[in-house]
């Protein structure tokens, strides 16, 4: 298969000189593991402080993986990318809340943010966070099958009233809807949530996605077990698949209560268990659509491999690649110059909410080995391709 990822003219033909300079710098930074704990606990204070750190944050970390502070914000970027062929995904990322006010308010966002989608071709999609719409220990609970008090239950009555309003709202627009993946010891309850509203809004095409983290040994069997309930009952099956994001908690976490740790042995179990998963889901495109979201070169060329070999059209609406805004631009716009669906999630809100976001989008890449290897190494091609 012709190996289209090393085209940096079309990877970054979007960026400026100086924009390419400010990525450049910053994942030299990221590469510093050392540096960028200290860069988190400097950060994290000045903000906890009210110290006047925004503007410094703005012009570079917040300006480079987010959009801006409100959707009219990101529409700059947004008609940029799709001028190139990239669509977007507008991603609320404000994370950690705990207070029915925060909750109100992210499930306000979502439903405004589907009103924006549907006036755009350039977003054909949204997401959620199931988190940000209830409390994380009411997940857990309900997930381990512990009763709830009266007021723990009018809670997560609240909880599944925001999903099914939004899920309505995603289907009546026929827009589709992304439901972000967790932590292992809440997702059973939003597994079931997902499933419920799969139910319900799935029935001709798919509305709802759920997500499968991959790194997890686990899910390709749930993944078939939800197959037959679907063909069962008559309903599609939408998946975003992922590798994962909570690795080191799971294992910690799996350790300190002394169960068996729901994550794969190895990585290489890891990649073979995300293959796996997308072909299964390929094999079976009448009843499924995918959303693979995924910053690894090799998933994505194994994935064209298989739509090649089934005569699936690249812009076959039931398969989409996505990746991180300010991430692998090789892969995103390479791929959506050969005319595959491809979507960016593009974070967006207020600069002192969305740095928790940010600075876990930091530790995760300082964490992926050789993926700011290869941005860095793409960037640096590219600053010599246009003799910087």
């Amino acid at each position: 298969m012709e190996q289209i990822f090393e085209n940096t003219a079309t990877a970054f033909a979007l960026k400026s000189d100086s924009e390419l300079e400010r990525a450049y710098f910053l994942f030299k930074l990221i590469a510093n593991e050392p540096l960028v704990r200290i860069g988190t606990a400097v950060t994290n204070f000045a903000i906890k402080a009210h110290l006047p750190v925004e503007g410094l944050i703005r012009a570079t970390v917040f300006d480079h993986f987010c959009g801006g502070v409100s959707e009219v914000d990101c529409l700059p970027v947004i008609d940029k990318m799709y001028d190139k062929k990239v669509s977007t995904i507008l991603d609320y990322s404000v994370e950690g809340k705990e207070e029915e006010n925060h909750f109100d308010l992210a499930y306000q966002k979502i439903l405004n943010v589907l009103d924006f989608v549907k006036e755009k071709e350039s977003i054909p999609l949204a997401v959620f966070k199931p988190t940000g719409f209830g409390r994380f220990i009411l997940f857990e609970k309900v997930g381990a099958g512990i009763a709830l008090t009266e007021m723990e239950q009018l809670e997560w009555d609240r909880i599944v009233a925001r999903f099914d309003k939004v899920c309505k709202k995603a289907y009546d627009l026929d827009v589709a809807l992304l439901v972000d993946g967790e932590e292992s010891w809440m997702q059973d309850a939003a597994d079931d949530l997902c499933t419920l509203m799969m139910r319900k809004y799935n029935k001709e095409k798919v509305v709802v996605y759920n997500t499968l983290q991959m790194y997890r040994w686990d899910r390709l069997d749930y993944l078939k077990k939800l197959h037959i309930e679907a063909k069962e009952e008559g309903f599609k099956i939408g998946m975003k698949v992922v590798r994962g994001a909570y690795m080191e908690k799971e294992n910690e976490r799996a350790e300190e209560k002394g169960y068996p740790t729901p994550i794969c042995a190895s990585k290489k179990d890891t990649d073979d268990n995300f293959d796996a998963a997308v072909a299964y889901m390929i094999d079976h495109l009448d009843d499924m659509s995918i959303f693979m979201g995924t910053h690894n070169e090799n998933s994505c060329y194994t994935l064209m491999q298989l739509m090649e070999k089934k005569n699936i059209p690249h812009s076959d609406s039931r398969v989409w690649f996505g990746q991180l805004y300010g991430m692998s631009d090789h892969i995103s716009f390479n791929l959506a110059d050969k005319g595959y669906n491809v979507a960016k999630y593009l974070p967006f809100g207020p600069v002192r909410d969305v740095m928790p976001y940010l600075i876990r989008r930091a530790e995760e890449n300082t964490s992926v080995a050789g993926q700011t290897t290869r941005e860095l190494s793409l960037l640096k091609e590219e600053r010599k391709r246009r003799k910087i």
